[in-house]
């Protein structure tokens, strides 16, 4: 029953003003009232107007309906509750309300509270609203889409509805701006219940110190709010502090609670954060009793969503975070902006409602009044899709006529259409598809309602409904700033390894399960205990079964429910996340580098931290939103098969073509296509038939490629025969190096051209219409010498490019190439495997008789210009060598630059080095190739550097000859466990028989350690080096009363042994010191024994002399070693940081020197010089003392020499050095002293000009 008085506060500045109110909404259809906050415009309006109602003034009197709509429903229901309690009535009588999943209204109700999405939800139904005689629009300023789109609309029905009253109300409202809107509507304010704020400005700059810290700025703000209430009446009251956000406040938080120590008038203060994330528990304590001050610290929630009691005063940073859509990347930001001057009066007003308040500005008032007047209004900030598809269901006609407060700009419209369009809601036309009003029917997003149609057709409805509702809700995952740990513990039994949708999914089965087995609070308990938000909960709930609902209205068939699961079958899985792209194409990415992504329109983006996939980093995403704060997130991400998006998004697909290509195995020109979405590729290289695409460039790859270039595999043999007269005059071409003898390949294709009909493009076709016309004409595409020839270069020319090189009686193959930069490029030998280590590497260096010349007149050129120019001309120079050169044959192992030396010096009189006339200097064909072939004359390696090439492929070569020997019935020749000579002469090479090829084996003795055997090397060089320690090991089992005698004399002080030991030297020393001197007694020089004779009169004309050359071994090495311990300790205790480089110079030079097996690899002559080695380091510490940066100078001359000796140490032994190797590692050392220890002296001239010449010989 209607009640017949109503009363009113009459403390509320709103009633004082009642009657002219009630009398401008009685005389006008539309009313704009401005209310300050406090005002009671908000409660009291709807009584005013049913008041009317009452008295028939307006409507249809008591059976009138009046419908208040606010933005958010906490305030639908908070007013609607405070409205009955003023009438005396529950709730769902004379006043009702509807929110979203609940409606408290009734065939009584007379106001009707509800939020703006539910009057825009009716419209659907009632498209003039003809249900209600009374329309209040609160809230107003917040100029959300809803409200825009509401006011629009609400102004185009007007003339259809003279009898509607229509009330717009606001806190801070741009009167004149509402008011022209309605045709100049009349306007009416209302003063608020406040006190009056004092406001002070307050910039960081002007502050003591101008602190850039956030909390070192808002304590001194405090500070000068606790000096002003010095000054006032009523002390206390709590302070509200605006930051921009969540980060703010908490690092705020934790500053003010650490400087409660320091501070007095914090001692007693409670940092209380206030922001939207937090539990609603959390949020509870903002208006629970408190005894002393609090400090609140809040973003933009406090300044409308929320009223904080107890506030006298505000202090404002003057920034927030403000929702923006990114027209440019379609992504929606929060970038942090300065507030509008009527959010910064808004927020002054909270401290105002107690008493007068003081408000704090961290901002100057220039700063203030150079800002705008109000918030751009939601329309301009966000996409407008949803607004856009309403309107077409509507059928309101273009966007752009619609009388919108302030109409959106084009370009934002185009976004919304190019959005619809994505989610194929509309047409080329911009028409509304079918597909698009099934969305428009679900009360969702349309992206999420586009998802709930593909999951339809993907039968996983079932699963995207869950999904698509928990989208729609804020997250129910609870996360308590002071319990990160323990809720991401709890939170974790519900995540899946791929997809946080699944999470959702997983988290709603249990949910579920919990739900039906549990009561009401126990189930409060286990979302509390979990962490759990049970009003979202709730309100997920809810929305899933409102979604249900409306997809059982539109007969769509859900799938039954899965199985209780954590982890969702593979097609499920693919068919869900299919679905999911359907409406969140623009969300998809691909994993860059480390944790960066790509996505559409060359978007930079991360994985949200909080997502449970951060740390897996999938190869490509998708994400439910794009987030840009610090920078861009994606939100709630799955990982993705980029094939999945193809069929998604075939309707927005770029294909580029690129890469035409013959397609050899297929006999047909194919294309490759990139198939890119937003510029994202998917799809980097897909082949189609070009044929499809474009005939003419088809045909012409098929001449090109199958024909002039080969590749052709038909059936038919013409192409064979073209092939090999092509070929014969391009293997001229590249033993001459000029490409001049055969046509271009233009000329080639124009004779095919002329032949084959246009529409000809694949081999298949090619076959069929050859096979028929060549029975008319047989040589119908067959070329001829006239056809491809140039002009002929004659017979002497031919014969000076060989095909084969002699090589110790085997004639080895040679291949020409003429294609610079390859590594083919020149002469190239084929060399098997068994001869590679054989090979003689002076004649190689005179490559063949046509390329001669060439080189040495290159040679000439690379020479000094002091030594070139007397050499003039050079042409005419080298061609006078090569003759002088052609006169003799060179010797077996001289280099061609060896004889072009001897020639300079004898008819030029030039001194020349072979380091000067260098073939590495030179372009690489100047150089042999050596190919190196394997079985089946596979090429192995090739190289110009046969040394490497030997190096890498010895020990395989080793084995081919003694394979070879055996083969040869030679076995018997290899023993083994020799401990004396019982065997026949050693031969110093066994010539063996492979195949077509001659292997030349060369035997010796090799050491076995406790024993001696026969083996066969493949060089001579190997095959010494391994005999000279066989000899050695074989002696020491001839002279068994020398070998004990020397193990019981060498290395007897204990000294000597713990010092060998502290420098590394590690192994049997003692045996390795009896080797060395065995061999520098009895087999120093080359002439190494092969017969039983020469080894016993050997040992016995020097045996004699064993025990005194060890024991001079034995002298100098302990007294080195005992003086390199000392040079040691004086090393670690030089700490000055100028010394550091000499230091590990120094440290280098022992480690060099007492390498742990340094007796059996360094020669004894060597070993015996390591007490010159060692005084001289000694001296050279000395000397330190005197001058660091000159020792340093030194350091730096030596280390471009001494580095590379280091490597070849680590690589190889010193055994298995080169001579020149060996001569430079030991000529470093007397250099060494030459420039650290003068005045000694040397054991030879040396100087760095030496050492250079040795080591440019080396390289």
């Amino acid at each position: 029953m209607l009640p017949r008085v109503i009363n009113y506060p009459p403390e509320l500045p709103v009633v004082a003003r009642r009657e002219e109110i009630a009398a401008l909404i009685a005389a006008h259809q539309v009313v704009i009232v401005a209310g300050e906050t406090g005002s009671g415009k908000t409660t009291q309006l709807p009584k005013i107007c049913l008041e009317l109602l009452f008295h028939k003034q307006m409507g249809r009197g008591e059976n009138g309906l009046i419908g208040h709509t606010q933005p958010r429903r906490l305030a639908a229901r908070t007013v609607a509750t405070r409205i009955a309690q003023e009438l005396n009535e529950p709730l769902g009588q004379t006043v009702g309300c509807q929110v979203r999943f609940h409606d408290d209204s009734s065939d009584n109700t007379r106001i009707k509270l509800m939020t703006d999405g539910i009057l825009l939800a009716e419209i659907q139904r009632d498209r003039l609203l003809k249900k209600y005689d009374v329309l209040i629009i609160d809230e107003a300023h917040e100029r959300s889409l809803n409200i825009d789109f509401l006011l629009g609309y609400i102004k185009r029905i007007l003339p259809q509805r003279p009898d509607l009253k229509i009330i717009i109300t606001s806190a801070t409202i741009d009167v004149q701006r509402f008011s022209q809107h309605f045709n100049n509507a009349p306007t009416i304010t209302v003063e608020g219940r406040t006190f009056p704020v004092e406001i002070a400005y307050l910039p960081p700059d002007e502050m003591l110190g101008k602190p850039e810290d956030a909390g070192e700025v808002l304590e001194q703000a405090l500070e000068y709010l606790f000096e002003q209430e010095k000054q006032r009446t009523v002390r206390g009251g709590d302070v509200l502090v605006f930051l921009s956000g969540e980060r703010d406040i908490l690092e705020a938080a934790q500053y003010l609670r650490k400087q409660k120590t320091y501070n007095k008038h914090l001692l007693h203060c409670d940092i209380v954060p206030l922001y939207a994330r937090l539990t609603l528990k959390e949020q509870q304590k903002i208006f629970a009793p408190n005894t002393g001050r609090r400090i609140v610290l809040s973003t933009n929630v406090a300044e409308t969503s929320l009223t904080v009691p107890g506030i006298r005063y505000v202090v404002d940073f003057g920034k927030a975070r403000v929702s923006r859509y990114s027209h440019r990347t379609r992504v929606q930001r929060l970038p942090i902006e300065n507030i509008a001057q009527a959010s910064a009066n808004q927020r002054a007003g909270r401290c105002g409602r107690l008493e007068a308040g003081i408000c704090v500005r961290l901002y100057s008032e220039m700063d203030f009044l150079a800002r705008p007047a109000f918030t751009d209004p939601e329309i301009r900030r966000t996409n407008l899709a949803s607004v856009i598809l309403q309107m077409l269901l509507l059928r309101l006609g273009q966007v752009v006529d619609f009388p919108f407060l302030e109409p959106p700009e084009l370009r934002h419209i185009n976004e919304g259409y190019n959005l619809l369009a994505e989610l194929q809601a509309v047409d080329e036309q911009r028409r509304i598809t079918a597909r698009g009003r099934q969305m428009a029917a679900l009360p969702v997003d349309p992206r999420l309602a586009a998802i709930l149609l593909a999951a339809r057709e993907k039968h996983c409805l079932h699963e995207a409904l869950v999904i698509v509702s928990a989208l729609s809700v804020q997250d129910p995952r609870e996360r308590p700033a002071e319990k990160k740990q323990q809720s991401d513990e709890k939170h974790k039994q519900w995540a899946d390894e791929r997809s946080d949708f699944v999470s959702f999914l997983n988290l709603w089965n249990a949910f579920e399960v919990q739900r039906q087995a549990l009561t009401k609070n126990a189930l409060r308990k286990f979302c509390e205990v979990n962490f759990l938000s049970w009003q979202r909960m709730r309100e997920w709930r809810d929305i899933h079964h409102q979604l249900h609902i409306a997809c059982q209205q539109l007969g769509w068939k859900i799938n039954s429910d899965t199985e209780n699961t954590t982890t969702l079958k593979p097609a499920l899985y693919a068919s869900l996340h299919q679905a999911l792209l359907v409406g969140l194409l623009s969300n998809i990415a691909q994993r860059q580098e480390e944790k960066e992504y790509l996505g559409c329109r060359q978007r930079k983006l991360r994985i949200f931290p909080g997502s449970a996939q951060a740390k897996k980093t999938p190869r490509w995403l998708l994400a439910a939103n794009l987030m840009e704060t610090s920078q861009l997130f994606a939100h709630c991400v799955a990982m993705i098969e980029p094939q999945w998006v193809v069929p998604a998004a075939r309707h927005l697909i770029q294909r580029d073509y690129f890469e035409p290509f013959w397609d050899v195995q297929r006999g047909m020109p194919m294309i490759h296509q990139r198939s890119s979405l937003y510029g994202l590729v998917l799809v980097e290289k897909q082949k189609v038939f070009f044929g499809d695409i474009d005939v003419a460039a088809a045909r012409e790859l098929l001449i090109r490629e199958a024909l002039v270039a080969g590749h052709y595999r038909g059936r038919h043999r013409f192409i064979e025969k073209n092939q090999h007269l092509i070929a014969n005059v391009e293997e001229m071409e590249a033993k001459i190096r000029r490409r001049d003898l055969l046509v271009d390949d233009n000329a080639l294709f124009a004779f095919y051209a002329a032949k084959i009909p246009a529409d000809i493009v694949t081999t298949r076709q090619l076959d069929d219409w050859y096979k028929t016309e060549s029975q008319k004409n047989t040589a119908l595409l067959l070329l001829t010498e006239a056809d491809i020839l140039l002009k002929d270069v004659g017979e002497e020319t031919v014969q000076q490019f060989p095909d084969h090189l002699d090589c110790n009686g085997n004639a080895l193959k040679l291949v020409y190439s003429f294609d610079p930069g390859h590594e083919q490029d020149g002469v190239s030998l084929q060399v098997p495997l068994a001869l590679l280590n054989q090979m003689p590497v002076a004649r190689l260096t005179w490559l063949v008789p046509g390329l001669l010349a060439d080189k040495v007149q290159a040679l000439l050129r690379a020479l000094p210009k002091m030594l070139r120019k007397t050499l003039v001309p050079l042409p005419s120079t080298a061609e006078r060598l090569v003759a002088l050169l052609s006169q003799t044959a060179p010797a077996p192992d001289e280099t061609l630059a060896q004889a072009l030396a001897k020639l300079l010096l004898r008819f030029y009189s030039l001194k020349v080095g072979e380091t000067e006339l260098d073939e590495m200097a030179l372009e690489p064909f100047y150089r042999m190739n050596v190919q190196v072939l394997g079985e089946g004359n596979a090429v192995l390696a090739q190289g110009r550097n046969l040394a490497m090439l030997q190096a890498q492929f010895s020990e395989q070569a080793r084995e081919i000859v003694q394979a070879v020997v055996q083969q040869a019935g030679s076995a018997n020749f290899l023993q083994r466990g020799l401990r004396s000579w019982t065997f026949p002469e050693l031969p110093a090479v066994l010539p063996q028989q492979r195949g077509a090829i001659q292997v030349m084996a060369y035997p010796a003795l090799q050491d076995d350690g406790d024993s001696v055997s026969i083996t066969l090397y493949d060089t001579p060089e190997w095959a010494e080096r391994e005999h000279r320690r066989g000899l050695v090991r074989l002696a020491g089992f001839a002279l068994p009363q020398q070998v004990k005698y020397l193990q019981k004399e060498c290395l007897r002080d204990n000294r000597v042994r713990l010092a060998l030991t502290a420098v590394g030297v590690s192994g049997n020393v003692m045996q390795d010191l009896i080797d060395c001197c065995i061999a520098a007694v009895f087999f120093a020089h080359s002439d190494l024994p092969r017969t039983q004779a020469n080894f016993e009169n050997r040992l016995a004309a020097q045996k004699a002399e064993l025990v005194a050359f060890a024991q001079k071994m034995d002298a100098v090495i302990a007294k080195a070693v005992i003086a390199t311990q000392l040079i040691q300790q004086q090393l670690d205790a030089l700490k000055a940081p100028e010394a550091k480089i000499t230091v590990q110079d120094m440290r280098s030079q022992l480690a060099a020197l007492w390498h742990p097996h340094f007796l059996q690899e360094a020669p004894a002559e060597q070993v015996l010089q390591y007490g010159r080695y060692v005084e001289a380091l000694q001296k050279r510490l000395e000397r330190l003392r005197g001058g660091v940066p000159r020792d340093q100078q030194a350091v730096a001359q030596l280390q471009k020499y001494w580095q590379p000796v280091c490597e070849w140490q680590q690589k190889k032994t010193l055994a298995e050095w080169t001579d020149a190797q060996r001569e430079l590692r030991w000529l470093l050392e007397e250099w060494r002293i030459a420039l650290f220890a003068q005045p000694m002296k040397t054991r030879e001239p040396v100087s760095e000009k030496k050492v250079a010449e040795l080591f440019r010989s080396i390289k």
